[in-house]
């Protein structure tokens, strides 16, 4: 046990840590492979290096490269490379989502661990402890090495496999005339992995093993595989038709496959079926907590893997609103279209006739800050009876948060000078919030950014059931003629959890076409800001729809006339900046063209390997 916790404390340090080269994990004195692996304790280090190495989306930007959210502050690269991306200005040799090389780094960093760690000396004092431990490290590695290739085919599709420590080295100058496998072969490359792992691995992990690879995980790894792989983009898409290695070998098959759907859900059923994960539920009497919670607490019961974090409050300050009682900086605004797609509590969209919404007037009553229930005025019509998960997710005007410490709700429209009265745009200062709503999902109540008290403890979500529940019922609808019962179990097992009604309730709910459009909405909801709505909007191919078009805030920077034309004295009273507030205005024109699809391959790679070809588009 004392041997897993450094380990576990050697992952957290790493975590914190910038690791450029595979061997700055031990020391200076240890400079190759074989030092590393004459040396069990070493080699503990080197699989840290793995896990650390595994994608970390905690308050990643990415949330701000799709029709989620808009990044504010100016003078940062983050909201540099959003800008590429929704402007459609990001190429060959200048993509931020790439990380072709650095992940086939740790591809072959993984390789080596899997064919060496096995034949590591061990002292005869511990042969019967690593017995068992030496097996399980490399199943681990091979899990995340599984886990690079997914990242590397949901961004390019067709990769080049390569499974040996000896095929790939990329400090070598040029590689040796490498070629792409095919999309199909590095789906079921992922998939015979998890298979071949999953029953090396524990069903669940002990405290202090928490963070490492289960059973769980390499299944749920295969089950997001299978549901991407039977995805439009992957499953039969005529667009990549003519993208072939030069000996004519297809990278892209052409042939719609039904079946890819079933054994997606098959995957998903397997996960859920383990009886080890349920949804995060301990607030029954309180929809918003009971799904609000699961995001600023260290949540085992759902997750069925997690990034581990330390206590740091850094997300939370960087995503608080900027007034006074807060201190945030207001990195993102969610956009009115995310808004927009939260359901009302009837479980009817907006924009259908029965929903009840109203897009002007005022309520009051009450609204969850946190930490318990407080009384509101004043609240537009707009966030109205909505899907309690909008509450739990995203902060609107005169929504309140820890009111007994902030005293007031969030003042995000316009009015004075804006200086120190409002909670998002200040004059003079680039890069906090000028738009009328701030990011809520994720933060802790138990941190007061104001008096600096408190602390953060989450971890960040990397598979949790919900989506499998979600991948179940989107794969049988799409494989059924029409839905039926299956499909409406999962997706109601999720939406109960917040006490939304279960579907069908519109007459479209009972077909396939009105089913997907439901199941992606909810796919969006449920997981708003946790770095899957990019990589779904790829999948399904509607990036041409949602992402090519203006985004939407509110008119928090209205004009003077505006102002005037209300027919207030004062014009820089909050009475004027609340009248004029509620109107949609245009943030950005976002372009998303069909080579966006898929990222091309770096053209400096290109440049050193004859054998890649490029994708579509590029």
């Amino acid at each position: 046990m004392k041997k897993i916790s450094l380990f576990l404390l050697s992952i957290f340090l790493l975590a914190t840590t910038s690791c450029n080269k595979y061997l700055d994990v031990v020391p200076d004195e240890y400079v190759t492979d074989d030092d590393v692996f004459k040396n069990i304790n070493l080699a503990e280090q080197a699989l840290a290096r793995l896990y650390n190495a595994f994608p970390d989306e905690t308050g990643s930007t990415i949330t701000a490269y799709t029709d989620e959210s808009y990044h504010h502050w100016t003078d940062n690269g983050g909201a540099l490379d959003a800008y590429k991306f929704n402007l459609g200005t990001w190429s060959t040799v200048d993509n931020p989502m790439g990380n072709w090389s650095g992940r086939y780094q740790d591809i072959r960093r993984a390789n080596i661990f899997i064919e060496r760690i096995e034949s590591v000396p061990i002292p005869l004092d511990r042969s019967e402890y690593y017995q068992t431990w030496a097996p399980r490290y490399k199943a681990e590695a091979r899990f995340l090495r599984a886990m690079y290739y997914f990242e590397l085919f949901k961004r390019y599709g067709a990769v080049p496999l390569l499974t040996s420590a000896a095929s790939i080295d990329l400090n070598q100058a040029a590689s040796t005339n490498v070629e792409r496998n095919s999309t199909d072969e590095i789906v079921n490359f992922i998939v015979s992995e998890c298979d071949a792992i999953a029953p090396s691995l524990p069903q669940t992990q002990e405290p202090s093993q928490v963070g490492r690879a289960t059973n769980g995980a390499a299944l749920a790894l295969k089950a997001r595989t299978l549901v991407y792989a039977a995805s439009p983009l992957f499953n039969g898409n005529q667009l990549y038709k003519n993208i072939t290695n030069k000996d004519g070998k297809p990278l892209f098959s052409q042939s719609y496959d039904k079946e890819k759907w079933k054994r997606a859900a098959d995957a998903a059923m397997d996960v859920i079926n383990l009886g080890t994960y349920s949804l995060y539920s301990p607030f029954p009497n309180n929809p918003v907590q009971n799904y609000a919670a699961q995001f600023h607490t260290r949540d085992y019961t759902e997750s069925i893997f997690q990034r581990i974090k330390g206590n740091d409050t850094g997300l939370d300050g960087n995503w608080l609103p900027n007034g006074p009682p807060f201190k945030g900086n207001g990195q993102f605004t969610p956009l009115q279209e995310l808004v927009d797609a939260y359901e009302m509590s009837n479980g009817y969209p907006i924009n259908e006739p029965g929903s009840n919404y109203q897009s002007s007037g005022f309520w009051s009553g009450q609204l969850w800050d946190g930490l318990k229930w407080q009384n509101v005025s004043n609240i537009s019509n707009m966030y109205k009876d909505r899907d309690p998960r909008f509450y739990a997710s995203i902060f609107f005007q005169y929504d309140v948060w820890r009111f007994d410490a902030t005293k007031r709700g969030m003042k995000f429209a316009f009015w004075g000078n804006g200086n120190g009265r409002t909670d998002g745009w200040a004059n003079g200062k680039a890069g906090t919030n000028p738009w009328g709503y701030n990011i809520r999902k994720f933060l802790s109540p138990e941190y007061d950014r104001n008096a600096n008290t408190g602390t953060a403890k989450r971890n960040w979500p990397v598979f949790r059931l919900a989506e499998m529940y979600l991948i179940y019922s989107e794969a049988m609808n799409e494989y059924l003629d029409a839905p039926d019962a299956r499909v409406y179990e999962y997706i109601n097992r999720v939406r109960a959890r917040v006490n939304m009604p279960a579907l069908p309730i519109l007459a479209g709910d009972r077909t396939k076409d009105g089913m997907r459009s439901r199941i992606q909405n909810e796919n969006r909801i449920e997981f708003a800001f946790e770095a899957h709505r990019f990589w779904d909007v790829r999948r399904w191919m509607i990036g041409t729809t949602v992402d090519n078009k203006p985004a939407h805030v509110l008119n928090a920077k209205p004009s003077a006339a505006e102002l005037t034309a209300t027919g207030i004295t004062d014009i820089n009273s909050e009475e004027a900046g609340v009248a004029v507030f509620y109107k949609p205005v245009v943030i950005q024109n976002r372009v998303f063209e069909a080579k966006h699809y898929l990222m091309p391959i770096p053209q400096s790679e290109i440049d050193k390997d004859p054998g890649l070809v490029q994708n579509y588009g590029w």
